[in-house]
């Protein structure tokens, strides 16, 4: 198992997984499974796209079930005392300050498995999270993006609610 991935991951995350993958395994399959039964009923299949797109459908969410199973069965909780408030680590919330317009915003730094830019939750490889990270508070950084590099201070470093 050396070349595993391990996920590191919040509660909030693998709860939402956990959701995710009871909701296609119970629900989904059995939406997909009338699909396919009401295609089979209109007779020929080779040229039945109500067919093809059931089946396809149900493609799609056995991959995602198993996506789903191999990053719960490899992931790694951040428990609350991992978190730091002097160093940015995954799981922790920091309040950045744009140098260039003064403008403060706040997100919290999660895996790529649980980014979710509406909930300001980014991810540890975006631009911005793999620049703060292990950065402390007062630190400025450049974040190198498609539209130039952007400053930013790192203003406070604190723990989810």
């Amino acid at each position: 198992m050396a070349g595993t991935k391990i996920y590191e991951m919040t509660y909030d995350g693998i709860r939402k997984l956990e959701d995710e993958l009871e909701m296609r395994k119970v629900e989904m399959r059995s939406e997909i499974a009338e699909r396919i039964k009401q295609a089979l009923s209109f007779g020929d299949i080779s040229e039945n796209s109500e067919y093809d797109d059931a089946k396809n459908a149900q493609g799609e969410n056995e991959a995602r079930i198993m996506e789903i199973e191999s990053i719960l069965k490899h992931a790694k909780v951040i428990e609350d005392d991992e978190i730091s408030k002097t160093k940015v680590k995954i799981g922790a919330v920091v309040k950045l300050k744009d140098e260039e317009t003064g403008e403060e915003d706040e997100y919290t730094l999660v895996s790529s498995k649980e980014a979710d830019l509406f909930e300001n939750k980014i991810s540890t490889e975006s631009p911005v999270g793999s620049a703060i990270l292990g950065k402390s508070k007062g630190q400025t950084v450049d974040v190198r993006t498609p539209s130039g590099t952007l400053k930013y201070k790192i203003v406070k470093i604190s723990k989810p609610k």
